[in-house]
């Protein structure tokens, strides 16, 4: 049995090479891992892009971890707290650098993780767009995700159900 906390450092540099391109919207590198065996990497640069049935996915198979590290991307307190505690430091340096946070990119870069780097770099260069197009006047925002919080509360009730001694 594997007692790693779960982080995206576990993965292969050529399958992380994968995602961030996939993350700077590249089709052809999403369906490289939704194809190649890394559909969750797949479903992560998608729910990092705002799509909710990849959140949906994510929980429904076993990868809420991703969905929250998404989360903790857009700068979700509650989220950055959870991957903190449940993944490895290098989850959480990724979520802060994606924000532009300049003291978890020189952790990074300290550590050597340029790879993370980029990786956090094209994030926040979709998240800025994404920011600026939620901004415009012109844009209807209708209450958030509602399918991918049933999702994540379905998915809360199950582990707490799945944690409980049995007599």
């Amino acid at each position: 049995m594997d007692d790693r906390k779960p982080g995206l450092e576990h993965y292969d540099v050529k399958v992380l090479l994968a995602l961030t391109k996939s993350i700077g919207g590249r089709i052809d590198f999403f369906r490289l891992l939704a194809e190649g065996g890394y559909p969750e990497l797949a479903a992560f640069s998608n729910a990092i892009r705002g799509d909710e049935d990849a959140m949906v996915w994510l929980f429904k198979h076993n990868y809420s971890w991703l969905a929250i590290l998404s989360n903790a991307m857009d700068g979700e307190e509650k989220a950055q707290t959870w991957i903190s505690k449940a993944c490895s430091p290098v989850n959480i340096m990724f979520a802060l650098a994606s924000g532009n946070n300049q003291k978890a990119i020189r952790w990074l870069a300290e550590r050597k993780l340029e790879l993370f780097i980029m990786m956090a770099r094209e994030a926040h260069k979709f998240l800025e767009y994404q920011a600026a197009e939620n901004a415009s006047p012109y844009t209807m925002n209708f209450g958030g995700s509602y399918r991918a919080a049933e999702q994540m509360r379905e998915w809360l009730k199950e582990k707490a159900n799945t944690t409980q001694p049995t007599n």
